[in-house]
């Protein structure tokens, strides 16, 4: 009895282990390497091709070799340049929306404290307002910012282009944080000088929108573009989230010069940790793993990080001004710059005018629509690759939807609100504003990644013009609301709400028929820029560049350790055994050239830049050891001597 109970479970134990491998292999059977994979049952990825020890047979991410890593900084050998939780994109994705809540909450400094600067008295017996400005004075101050913010938006994509993007990014909000701690002093002298210090500061954030996009070009995969940007660029939402709250908290305890002294030492603190965590390129990185390295290079292709870098003169401006799908994305971003700048510089005092809301009262029911949006941001990016990854709708489909529904819902809820204020219901106000900016999340799959769909070797340019354009719409706003409202009663605050749904009504209509999400054939290097990338600096081609992937994803991206049958051939090579006699078949063979170690020889013209790409014969640094029976001649000259 005992031995048919124990055939019965060495049956059941066969049954069992083959159900789970069918199980595993159907739920891994399109499985790519995806950020937050956990290890799944029956899974030994970290042991290689260890089949005696009872582990997988099927080759990993983890059994690659590891990569040629650049020399460690001094402050890498106490402490890696890594967050524990996160790969090293996300990384750089969480650091830059962190940036950007610093360098947008700044700006929510000026509209809190111009609130309790109103009130400030000097130490007189007339109680003479210390800050008794005209209509156009605070207008040029809201403005000011916008005027060199407007200059370097183009110039800032060049200098993406050319430079290291995270650097550009990284000095752009330290140096904006350092003059943040200038305005106090500026304001105190006199209101021209604070116009100069925001102008500067204005000229140095214009670069950090182009430079993020720079540095996307090199770290995230096609199928990722929208949740790695939406992920950084939620922080200009989030920014309002903290800031309208914390610096009405910090104006009312501690003065209206608190919230500027603690957004700049915020952004010098972490300008320290982005020197110390980001890097230009994935193969810069001393920690990144090798699995993480080859995902992003090998979706990227091997030609991304080989292409020429474009010039003023190369850049095919003309192409530019006739392509209706960038003037889609122009046209995109100032509608939305138009609504995202009315609500940052005039909803406190919106609230505070129509419906009498205190101060701080102001801040925190003012910080609810953003919260709503920075949630919405990036769900938003996840959903889109994920239509796109699943193919239910094209590229194209997919940033219409996104961007004409955010907008169309957003102009809808400014209806709402524009009625609500009329008929002074503040809390429907509020709700209609709250779920209003949350749609407008959606749109930030839209045009605001569109750039790198359409272009992306020309993304941190076309950036640069899109939100040049759309920093135009910051620069009217402040006029146009202080004209429109200068009676300060609700019906002034509705024909703005008015106006702004328009505007967003105008951006659906024309995104929708002009918007595109395929690669535009102006995006890639003329003939003639090749040529001339082609020759050295001795006039000699370079070796040809590979040809781009045929599909987004690669194949190695799909781990043959997840079913489909897939064998191991990473290190399995076909070599032939030596024969008998070595000697005699070398002499029938043609001559063959030999470029030597496809590793470091440059003159290979097969060599790749990706440590980890497959060369030619890429592993066998050299051919297989042959006899050539020359020791035979060394013994018989002995014997001869």
């Amino acid at each position: 009895m005992s031995g048919f109970a124990a055939a019965g479970l060495v049956a059941f134990d066969s049954i069992k282990s083959k159900a789970s491998q069918k199980l595993a292999g159907f739920r891994r059977s399109n499985a790519g390497y995806e950020e937050f994979e956990m290890p799944r049952e029956g899974s030994k990825d970290n042991k290689g091709f260890e089949d005696e020890r009872g582990y997988s047979s099927q080759a990993s991410f983890e059994s690659l070799p590891e990569p040629e890593r650049p020399p460690l900084r001094h402050i890498d050998t106490y402490c890696k340049p890594e967050c524990p939780c996160l790969s090293k994109r996300y990384t750089i994705a969480t650091l830059a929306c962190i940036g950007f809540i610093i360098s947008f909450g700044m700006r929510c400094n000026m509209g809190m404290a111009k609130m309790a600067m109103k009130n400030a008295t000097l130490d007189n017996a007339n109680h003479t307002l210390r800050f008794n400005w005209t209509v156009g004075t605070e207008s040029a101050l809201d403005s000011s910012f916008f005027w060199g913010y407007l200059v370097t938006q183009v110039p800032g994509g060049f200098l993406a282009s050319l430079y290291p993007a995270n650097k550009i990014f990284g000095a752009a909000i330290a140096i904006s944080s350092f003059l943040n701690l200038l305005v106090p002093g500026a304001l105190s002298i006199h209101p021209v000088v604070d116009m100069f210090v925001q102008v500067m500061k204005g000229l140095i954030e214009g670069v950090t929108y182009p430079a993020c996009h720079g540095i996307w070009k090199y770290w995230a995969p096609p199928l990722e573009r929208s949740r790695l940007a939406t992920l950084a660029f939620c922080g200009s939402y989030a920014a309002m989230v903290i800031g309208m709250p914390l610096s009405g908290l910090l104006t009312s305890t501690f003065g209206w010069t608190a919230s500027f002294y603690f957004y700049g030492v915020c952004g010098l603190v972490w300008y320290c940790f982005w020197l110390w965590l980001a890097f230009e390129k994935p193969s810069k990185h001393p920690c990144i793993s090798a699995r993480e390295l080859r995902y992003i290079e090998d979706s990227l292709g091997q030609g991304q990080a080989q292409m020429p870098m474009p010039t003023f003169a190369t850049t095919p401006w003309r192409k530019f001004l006739k392509s209706m799908p960038v003037h889609a994305i122009i046209v995109a971003n100032f509608c939305r710059s138009w609504n995202f700048y009315l609500l940052v510089l005039f909803q406190a005092r919106f609230m505070h005018e129509a419906f009498g809301m205190a101060l701080v009262e102001t801040g925190v029911i003012g910080s609810l629509p953003h919260l709503l949006m920075t949630m919405i941001v990036p769900c938003g990016g996840l959903l889109a690759d994920h239509i796109r990854k699943r193919g239910i709708l094209s590229t194209t489909n997919v940033r219409k939807l996104f961007n004409c529904g955010g907008f169309g819902m957003e102009a809808l809820f400014f209806l709402v609100v524009a009625h609500a204020t009329m008929e002074r219901n503040g809390t429907a106000a509020i709700f209609a504003l709250a779920f209003g900016v949350a749609c407008s999340g959606f749109a930030i799959s839209g045009f605001n990644v569109n750039h790198l769909d359409i272009a992306p070797r020309y993304a941190s340019i076309l950036m640069g013009m899109s939100n040049g354009v759309g920093t135009i719409a910051g620069l009217l706003v402040p006029f146009f609301v202080d004209y429109v409202t200068e009676k300060k009663d609700a019906q002034s605050w509705r024909n703005v709400f008015i106006l702004a749904a328009c505007v967003h009504i105008f951006g659906v209509t024309f995104y929708g028929f002009f918007c595109s999400g395929e690669l535009q054939p102006w995006a890639d290097p003329s003939l003639e820029e090749q040529k001339t990338f082609a020759m050295d600096e001795f006039g000699q081609a370079k070796p040809p560049l590979p040809p781009p992937p045929m599909t987004m994803q690669s194949e190695f991206i799909k781990q043959p350790s997840m079913g489909d049958g897939a064998t191991d051939d990473w290190n399995n090579y076909d070599q032939q055994a030596p024969a008998e006699n070595a000697y005699a078949q070398q002499q029938e063979k043609p001559p063959v050239i030999s470029y030597g170690s496809t590793e470091t020889n440059s003159n290979n013209p097969f060599h790749s830049t990706n440590p980890f790409a497959t060369d030619v014969n890429a592993s066998l640094v050299q051919p297989p050891a042959t006899n050539d029976y020359t020791y035979d001649v060394t013994q018989q000259n002995q014997q001869w001597n």
